[in-house]
């Protein structure tokens, strides 16, 4: 079978390919710690639940519009325009199953041969795949422990060309727990609007920020939804809703309308019932979402001092998301060899840095999505393992 060239062009995401190394040595009898998938490990809270069974018992089981059931736009409408302090009409809104069709799509139809797509590196790996995908340039920026995996703004504006047709962000970030500041976002705010240059903002882990308060660059002048903002979203961190397969994106109506069409034309739509499921998460209680942040926050604590603590071994305090992202360097091993030593001889399923592009070198990631009683074993058999370097 001859397959179209594009296809070498995509990446993948690692997180899975090593869940699977790690049940493989789990069927031969070993005990893993899993830290390598970023996946709530609590349940989706009941009154969501609920929601969802209600409404497959009520027949939400049809096909329903390309971009979304108008009662659950309106809910994410109502919730951006509250959050972001922007107006947000929900003809704006495109609902997807899960948050990548939104990468996806966005990035279909707005790059192509000859353009340059600026993303953050250490970074999903899924933008820069996407990029490669549509023919389009990736152009990483690089975000520096030494600023908190933040970057440096100035090096972003030196980035930009004629050429530049998309500039992707992640705050909170994946994989360094990373949050840019107000003062950052404002700065390329007013570097996409003197370039009008669109922004996707990747803000899935939107209340996962542990000091401050969450911003977004669509809040600041000429950068609202309706201007040129991407707002990427979904219920998946939030609410622990993985595997729901929910995501949306909140966007400039002439674009919506093309990724409605790109809905379309591979998903139909996104199922019914967890639409209404995921209007119940908005609109009704939070009580359960807020006690996943509050542990969160609670593990993020004990896995940074308890990685600390380790000699060759250093972390910066993630501000944000589920993720500790140590750098490895003084071990003298590199990112990959770090990673496959910790699962093979330590039983601990981490991911390389590099997993999350070239800048990731030097680092590993963990994620803390785990309980305190796996955060510590694993804590445990990192220190005894790399004692024996």
């Amino acid at each position: 079978m001859k397959f179209a060239e594009r296809m070498s062009r995509l990446g993948t995401e690692t997180a899975f390919e090593v869940l699977v190394k790690a049940r493989a040595l789990e069927a031969q009898g070993r005990d893993i710690v899993h830290m390598e998938i970023g996946e709530p490990d609590f349940d989706t809270p009941a009154n969501i639940v609920e929601a969802g069974v209600k409404a497959l018992r009520s027949g939400k089981t049809h096909y329903v519009p390309s971009a979304g059931i108008p009662e659950f736009k309106q809910a994410i409408a109502d919730y951006i325009a509250g959050t972001r302090h922007v107006e947000v009409d929900p003809d704006l809104v495109v609902v997807t199953p899960g948050g990548k069709p939104i990468m996806f799509f966005v990035i279909l139809a707005l790059a192509e041969a000859g353009d340059e797509v600026i993303y953050p590196n250490p970074g999903f790996p899924i933008y820069e795949s996407v990029i490669n995908f549509a023919g389009a340039k990736p152009v990483p920026i690089q975000l520096r422990e030494e600023r908190d995996f933040s970057f440096d703004v100035a090096e972003l504006r030196d980035k930009v060309t004629d050429k530049t047709t998309l500039i992707i962000l992640n705050s909170p970030q994946n994989p360094t727990g990373g949050v840019l500041s107000k003062e950052d976002l404002k700065a390329i705010a007013e570097i996409a609007v003197e370039r009008d240059i669109p922004v996707l903002s990747d803000e899935i882990y939107d209340n996962m920020v542990y000091d401050g308060e969450f911003a977004s660059v669509a809040s600041f002048p000429g950068m609202s939804p309706a201007e040129r903002t991407i707002i990427l979203n979904g219920h998946s961190k939030t609410y622990a809703m993985t595997g729901w397969r929910l995501g949306y994106g909140v966007m400039p109506a002439e674009l919506a309308s093309q990724v409605a069409r790109l809905m379309t034309n591979s998903n139909s739509c996104t199922a019914a019932f967890t639409q209404w499921a995921g209007t119940e998460a908005l609109t009704g209680s939070q009580e359960g979402s807020k006690k996943m942040m509050a542990a969160f926050k609670e593990r993020r604590g004990v896995i940074v001092k308890g990685l600390n603590e380790i000699p060759n071994l250093r972390c910066v305090m993630p501000k944000g998301a589920f993720y500790a992202f140590p750098n490895i360097t003084e071990t003298g091993m590199s990112s990959q060899a770090v990673a496959d030593y910790l699962l093979n001889e330590a039983g601990v399923a981490v991911l390389s840095g590099t997993s999350f592009g070239k800048y990731g070198e030097g680092f590993i990631r963990l994620s803390y999505a785990t309980s305190i009683e796996n955060i510590n074993k694993a804590l445990n058999r990192i220190s005894d393992a790399v004692a024996k370097l």
